[in-house]
This record gives structure tokens, sequence and C-alpha cells, in this order.
């Protein structure tokens, strides 16, 4: 979507026309979502943008500015997208159950998306590694004077302005030995902060023996200040955490190392930081957790198996910290197909592209050849689909309206389609990997039909649609075993009481690292305005998690997707009956351990049922198709990854949060990143440079 944004802008004057073919009546992939019972927003997981995504809200920005001029039904960007400052995790405290950490992020200057539309007058994002560890270094220095250090009256001595004074300074600081106490401390740090910008290079050897002793004195004063309290521990552990990362980049030279941060992603994240000092308690501590749980970063959706790429993870940490503009997280008002999906699918279509739904992609189709080597070049030629289905009109009207505003319902309308009844009937799944019904297929040439093609299918389908360039081409062999995927499980639940009423204390939380297997949840009741019910109810919450791998399905196991939904439905049951009351006390005085009455029925009638059994009115999916599996970011899988800008394939690039796009973990900002430097590959349009975060270190 975000490579047909680009091509289609007016600034190349009508030169792409672009058709779109999409599985199924919805577009988004992992992002897509429906209306359900009383217009009830269900998802495929738990969905929030970060405030470092600048490529994915400048396009959402100039989206909605666009759709603005044609229609007002779709509102401002910022009433779709809503400022989220807190953050909630969680920490196993023995028989107490749990311990919960709370952070309330403060604004910072601009909105996101500022950069990537070259707003002026806002503060750049920090381009440089040395720009986040001089942003790292102030903040132990602010955490310093907020604890201990007292502020002396009299002006400070003037600090060091050239490379001579600078290193002068450092050895005479490096002659007292140990740091110790506070005041010392903050100097230290102060005059690293100095000697990260302006030292020249030939003296990475003094910056490390200052970073060293600076985290040797700061893990004593640390120590002795804020181990032993248990409301203050997890000041602790972050502060353990940064001097890890600071002392990490200082000893494996990633300041002057051309590769950045992708020289370390041979590592695991934890292990890296154990490396460089991080205690056993700090790695394992919430924030660790967190990190892999949002990234959902379990292989084979194994809780024993955690593992992200140490690089990718810095990288992904130093962003979100130290480059979010406005709010650490953005809410979205809706669902994400109705706050995203439905605006862009308006726009391009106003922009004259065309949607051909129902569509399955079943091979590339190379020209003729043998093993592709090195510098080899090919090209496409044809593209088979399967047609899942036919329309009565010749185009398909996918939206439907609730609240006033454009939605994508929770299943196809059959009443479109040629033998719907029949369809509907039978159940037909058509975004099923397992569902292969088909009433026709089709077949794309080249020159023919088209010139260029934009493969955004996930990089699970691969081995699927791609078997002709799999079996000529290694390096596409080698990604598709490298970057492997995971099945996630989400449930959703809405409530005929609200959080606080249950015994919630503060705001509604984005949570992470709590109970597995649905270890992140959020607290979603602004989106029941949104919805239509005729009794609405308090509050819905969402919950999301890794699910397990089996052994993997035969293409025509069709029952497989119902079977992975019910293994789904009684995880939620299970962790509602154990584990909710750990996080709102009064709902835990029901039978089971669980309020089931509180559950609330979108098509309540006589007879409503009773205990567990009112589950069965709630939300729950397993997402195990491949182009529904998430993308890992393991270590060593990274260097594996084709870029968009690779030119094997004459007519051919691709786009997804699975390529070598300059953020590379599965999210927004890297889909949209791909899809731009997918337009850049067929276009030169938009310039690298206004890829925000494509370069980065």
């Amino acid at each position: 979507m975000a490579a047909a944004f680009e091509l289609t802008r007016p600034e190349h004057g009508g030169r792409f026309d672009v058709t779109i073919y999409q599985l199924g009546w919805r577009l988004g992939g992992k992002g897509a979502s429906g209306r359900g019972p009383s217009g009830r927003i269900e998802e495929h997981g738990l969905h929030v943008w970060l405030g470092f995504y600048e490529n994915a809200f400048a396009m959402m920005r100039d989206c909605y500015a666009e759709a603005a001029r044609s229609t007002g039904v779709f509102g401002d960007w910022q009433d779709a997208f809503l400022p989220e400052p807190d953050i909630g995790l969680f920490a196993p405290h023995g028989s107490e159950g749990w311990h919960r950490w709370h952070g309330r992020f403060s604004p910072r200057p601009g909105l996101p998306g500022d950069v990537a539309l070259g707003i002026d007058g806002q503060d750049q994002d920090p381009s440089s590694l040395a720009d986040y560890m001089s942003a790292a270094v102030g903040m132990l220095i602010t955490l310093l004077l907020d604890t201990e250090v007292r502020r002396s009256d009299s002006p400070p001595p003037p600090a060091p302005d050239d490379p001579d004074q600078i290193i002068a300074a450092m050895r005479a600081l490096l002659g007292r030995g140990v740091f110790a106490g506070g005041v010392v401390l903050v100097e230290a740090l102060g005059l690293l902060q100095i000697a990260i910008a302006g030292l020249p290079r030939g003296f990475e050897s003094m910056l490390v023996r200052l970073v060293d002793t600076i985290a040797s004195g700061m893990r004593e004063w640390l120590e002795t200040h804020l181990l032993g309290d248990d409301r203050r521990s997890h000041v602790w552990e972050m502060v353990d955490l940064v001097l890890a990362c600071i002392v990490g980049c200082f000893r494996d030279k990633l300041l002057t190392d051309p590769r950045g941060l992708d020289a370390i992603n041979a590592h695991d994240c934890r292990d890296w930081l154990r490396r460089h000092g991080a205690s056993e308690r700090a790695v394992n501590s919430a924030f660790v957790q967190g990190l892999y749980d949002l990234a959902l970063a379990y292989e084979d959706g194994d809780a024993t198996r955690p593992g992200i790429a140490a690089g990718q993870g810095m990288r992904g940490a130093l962003r979100m910290f130290f480059a979010y503009r406005g709010a650490l997280f953005w809410r979205m008002r809706a669902g994400m197909g109705d706050v995203v999906f439905a605006p862009l699918y308006h726009v391009l279509r106003e922009r004259g592209v065309q949607f051909r739904f129902f569509h399955r992609l079943t091979n590339v189709g190379l020209a003729p050849g043998g093993e592709l080597g090195p510098g080899d070049r090919t090209h496409v030629a044809a593209l088979d689909f399967d047609v899942q289905a036919k329309l009565h009109a010749e185009h398909y009207n996918p939206l439907i309206t609730i609240a006033g505003r454009p939605c994508w319902p929770a299943e196809p309308d059959f009443s479109q389609l040629i033998d719907g009844e029949k369809l509907a009937a039978d159940n037909a799944d058509l975004e099923s990997h397992w569902d292969r019904r088909r009433a026709d297929t089709a077949r794309l040439e080249v020159g023919r039909d088209f010139d260029f093609v934009v493969l955004g299918v996930s990089v699970g389908a691969i081995p699927d649609v791609c078997p002709e360039i799999l079996a000529r081409d290694a390096r596409w062999r080698r990604m598709t075993a490298a970057v492997k995927t995971v099945a996630t499980q989400a449930f959703q639940v809405w409530l005929d009481q609200d959080l606080e009423s249950l015994g919630w204390h503060g705001p509604p939380w984005l949570a992470s690292a709590f109970a597995k297997p649905f270890d992140s949840w959020c607290d979603m009741a602004h989106t029941i305005p949104e919805e239509a019910w005729a009794a609405p109810p308090a509050t819905a919450v969402y919950f999301c998690g890794v699910l397990p791998d089996g052994p993997a399905p035969a293409d025509d196991d069709h029952d497989y997707q119902s079977r992975r939904n019910a293994e789904v439905k009684r995880n939620a049951v299970d962790f509602l009956a154990s584990q909710a009351s750990r996080m709102w006390p009064g709902i835990g005085k029901g039978a089971d351990g669980f309020r089931w009455d509180l559950l609330a029925d979108p098509e309540p009638g006589a007879g409503a049922a009773t205990g567990p059994a009112r589950f069965d009115s709630q939300y729950w999916r397993a997402n195990v198709n491949p182009t529904d599996r998430y993308v890992l970011s393991l270590p060593g899988s990274l260097e594996h990854r084709i870029s968009p800008l690779d030119m094997t394939y004459d007519n051919m690039t691709i786009a997804g949060d699975w390529t070598d796009c300059g953020l590379n973990t599965g999210c927004t900002e890297a889909a949209v990143m791909a899809g731009r430097l997918a337009a850049h590959a067929l276009s030169g349009a938009p310039a690298l440079n206004r890829i925000i975060g494509y370069d980065h270190p």
C-alpha cells in the first residue's frame, strides 16, 4: 500500500497505472481489521504506533489531508491517532503475584512525521549513534542529579571545548582512579558527553577507559543507593541496562564501525548486554522481558527460546526512547483497518488505482533460465492467480459504514459474489491458506498485462508463491530459511464494568511482560464509541502473545485453522480464570476465578449463557496463515534479508517488514519504509534521504 501511495503521487503525473491484487475481501495483511456483531472492532492483535514512525505517520498525514479534499468522513489525522504517554510492565514477585511498573513519558517537541514531511522549525532526529549515546549519558546525569547530588550555587567551571582540552580533562579525571560519589560521576558523565561530540578518531581506547571507569563507579553508587529499595529497584535495573549499552557501544567500536549497530546482529540482545556488564537481574528485568514480549520474539512460539538480534534490538530501543515525537506511543481511535486502510483505499481509488479482490497469488513465473549466480539478472514473465470468487458487478465494494465512518467488515459481502449464498453456507474462509476453493484462474503476462511488479506478500508465503525463484536463486533460499516467522494468538473481551471499578488503579496502560501466553494487553475503552452497540459496554480489553508451532500442516488440511482457533479459545478461557484477578482484583470474585457475567454479549437474548460459556460471545483468533505470522529478527538472520533496491529481477521489487529496509523488525514503520524503497526502485522517488531511518546507524 505504501508503494502504491508513493507511485501514484500527483508529482508523477500519472506515469504509473497501478493495480493491486488482494487475497480475500480486505486490505492490510496482519494489520487488517473487521467489524463483527454490533459493529465491534475485531483485530488480528494489539496494534499501537510508536512516536518515531516518521515514514508511516507522514504517509497517513498526507493521506488524511488528501482524503479531506473529497470527503469529510475520515476527519483529521490527529482525531484518528491519539497520543499515549503511559506504558506499564509487570514483574513476578513471589507469593505477592506481580509488581507493576508504570512509566509516563513526557511529550517531545514536534509530531511524528514532521521530519519526513520536511516541516520547518522542528528538531532533527538523532542521526548518529553518537547522538544516541550522548542522550543516554544525559539521562544518567538527570537521574543522579534528581536522586542525590546537590546542585552548587557557584557556576560550573567552563567545559573543555577543543580536543586537546578534552583529552587533558579525561587524563586528569582518570588519574583519580575509581569514581566514588555522585558529584564525581556527574562530572565524569558530563565530560563523556563532551568527548562523544568533540573527540576526534584515534582516542577510542581512552574513551573506553573512561566509560569502563564510569560504569564501575555508577554500579557501586547504584548498589549503595537503590539495590535494597524495592520501590526503586526498577531504576537500578534501567540504569544497569543503559550502562551496558553505553559500554558495549564503545568496547565494540560501534560509533566508528561502518556497519553501525548491524555489526552486533550475530548476538542475541540479552547475551550482548551480559557481555558488557549487565547483571542477571537487569537482563531478566521487566524492561528486557517487555522488549521481547512486544517484539513477539520467541522462535517457534516457544517462550524458552527468546531471540532478538542485538543490533536491531538496540536500534529499536534507541529510536523508541530518544527519537519519538509528541508521545512515546500513539493509539488508533478505532481498528487499524478503519484508521489506516480505509482512508488509504479511498485515496488510492480517487487516484485511479484498481483493486482486484479475491485473487490468490499462486506463482511468480520467471523468464526461462538456470541457476542464478552472483551478478546474474532475469525478469518476471508471468503472474498466476486463483480467482477465489467472481463478482456480479465489475468491481467489488469492500467497505461498510459504522458510526458514520467507512470500515471493513469481518467477512465478505457475499451478496456481491456469484454463488455467494453457497460460499456463505459453506463457511468459506477466503483469507485462509487452507481454503483453496476457486472459481477461476488468471494469468498476467509481462508486456501485455504488466510492466513492473511489487511483491508485497509476507515472507511466510514466499515458498508457496515463488517456487521458481527459490529453485533458481540461492539468496532467496537462504533468506526464507533464515528469516523466520512466528504464529501469534489474540483475544478481545468487552466488559460491562470499567477496569477501575474492578480494582485497576492508574491510567489505561499499554502493558507487557505479564503472564504467558497473553503477555501484552491494553485497555481499549476509547474504541467503544466507534462501535454500534445497542447497550454499549464499559470497556474492551485486547490481549496477544505468541502461539507455539506444531508440525507444519499440509496444504489440504482444511480444519487446521479451526483447530488452532479452538486452541486459542481454550488458552483465553484458562488465562482469564487464572490470571485476570492478578490485574483486576474485582473480576476474580466469581465462579472459576472470573466473573463471566461481566462479558458483554453483542447479541443478547433469552437463555443467555452463563459461566465460561459466555466467552463464546467474545472474539479470538489464531494467526497461523503464512501471511498473518509475525516476522522475527533473530540473531544471525538479518544479513540474509534482501533489499527492495536489489536489482536481480529487472521488473520486480519487494516490500514488507521482512525486507532489508533499514528498520528490520516486524512493525508498521518497517513495512512503510520498504514500500517507499520499492517505489524508489521503480521511479527514483522518494529520494533515499527522505526515507527517514533507511541509512540508520
